[in-house]
């Protein structure tokens, strides 16, 4: 995958969570996680790449935040578009 996307989730109708999948080569798995704020937890490979970041509680999580975490990882900030399905909900 070259690009980032969310994927979000939603249960009777109500966000329940959401997670964006970070640019990784194929048949890369998770090895172990890092919880980095409330709502935040990244999975990385087991070389240390991160592959993707779970958003267990989308309603704590604001976009600065999420950037920040993607910054410090080395990865391109995202969009306000490409956290709108985010916020549509």
């Amino acid at each position: 995958m070259k690009e980032a996307y969310l994927e979000v989730t939603y249960r009777k109708g109500r966000l329940l969570a959401a997670y964006l999948y970070l640019p990784r080569g194929k048949r890369r798995k998770s090895v172990r996680t890092r919880r980095v704020d409330p709502g935040l937890i990244i999975d990385f490979a087991s070389n240390g790449d991160p592959l993707g970041i779970e958003i267990t509680a989308p309603s704590q999580v604001s976009a600065s935040k999420l950037n920040r975490v993607l910054r410090e990882l080395g990865v391109a900030p995202l969009t306000p578009s490409e956290l709108s399905p985010l916020r549509a909900a």
